[in-house]
């Protein structure tokens, strides 16, 4: 969805705009709010899009501008896939550097949240001039696997995440609408947000009813063969964290900006020990746990995150 301001959807989204950007001669969807300040530069979940930050956006436009971009190979964003491999996260790293060319800017704070975590910190490293502080949300960063687990990751889950992208081009012209009507009944019906919440932690049914029932509008709208884009960006990222983590941890070790670090006390998808491995690796980045929240908590808690980063920005 575009709004030349989103108020006319909800008061609550009163001042966020759509707008378009060409950028390497692709057009960008991006969202934007806020007049003045520091810059806060969102990068969503690969695969989702930029209205996820929609409830939080407001918060955080109270600390300055508000730049949220769709990323190549988002499943209901607006921006142009030049060709399928842009939606995996090396290409979304140069996307990232390019549109902040095109619009001119440098030293945002960039807030990455899940895989947008891994995509964050990968463009802090190669893009310090552009990333002044880094904000990551439950990211999806390589830990410390077990001898066994790492040897299967190299091997056979190597061959399972190459395989992954082709196989999902194909099953998204089958079962691809199927696909996105489990997720709009999921949305739609607040009964089911519990059951989602098995699978992400945390208390789904905290989403407002207007973050619900965009949620569903966009699923909706949605072409099901976008899933498989969400699918590469997705196999690309675990190839990352699992199979090739040392990129990702030559990216840990380079970023120069200060950085926090913000966890779900009740995430159930984080992955075992980026924790204590992050403390190890980077013990000054800050760590900031939200306890009752899960892996969604920009969606749960969007006044908490904002006040985490808040107070984090006055103390740096």
């Amino acid at each position: 969805m575009r709004h030349s301001d989103w108020g006319t959807v909800s008061p609550r989204w009163a001042g966020i705009r759509s707008e378009t950007a060409i950028v390497r001669g692709h057009a960008v969807h991006y969202l934007r709010a806020g007049r003045g300040g520091p810059v806060h530069l969102l990068l969503h979940p690969l695969g989702g899009s930029a209205t996820l930050w929609m409830d939080l956006i407001p918060h955080l436009a109270d600390l300055g501008r508000v730049i949220v971009p769709d990323l190549p190979g988002t499943v209901f964003g607006h921006t142009d896939l030049p060709h399928p491999r842009a939606a995996r996260l090396a290409p979304n790293v140069r996307f990232v550097g390019a549109f902040a060319e095109e619009l001119g800017l440098e030293k945002v704070t960039a807030h990455g949240w899940s895989m947008g975590g891994m995509l964050a910190t990968m463009a802090a490293a190669a893009s310090p001039e552009l990333v002044g502080r880094l904000v990551l949300a439950t990211p999806a960063l390589p830990a410390v696997v077990p001898g066994d687990e790492a040897r299967w990751w190299r091997t056979t889950g190597r061959l399972v995440l190459s395989a992954g992208p082709p196989v999902a081009r194909a099953l998204a012209r089958v079962a691809g609408r199927a696909v996105l009507e489990q997720k709009v009944r999921t949305y739609a019906d607040p009964a089911t947000l519990t059951g989602g919440a098995r699978l992400l932690g945390g208390d789904l049914t905290r989403l407002s009813p207007e973050m619900a029932a965009l949620l569903v509008d966009e699923l909706r709208a949605a072409r099901p063969a976008r899933l498989a884009d969400a699918v590469t960006a997705f196999a690309s990222v675990m190839r990352t964290v699992f199979v090739d983590p040392e990129p990702a941890r030559a990216a840990i070790a380079a970023v120069t900006a200060p950085a926090l670090v913000l966890w779900g006390g009740a995430d159930r998808i984080e992955v075992d020990g980026v924790r204590a491995d992050l403390a190890v690796r980077r013990p000054d980045w800050v760590q900031h746990v939200i306890p009752t929240a899960g892996h969604a908590f920009p969606l749960e808690t969007p006044a908490e995150y904002a006040a985490a980063v808040a107070g984090w920005s006055d103390s740096v």
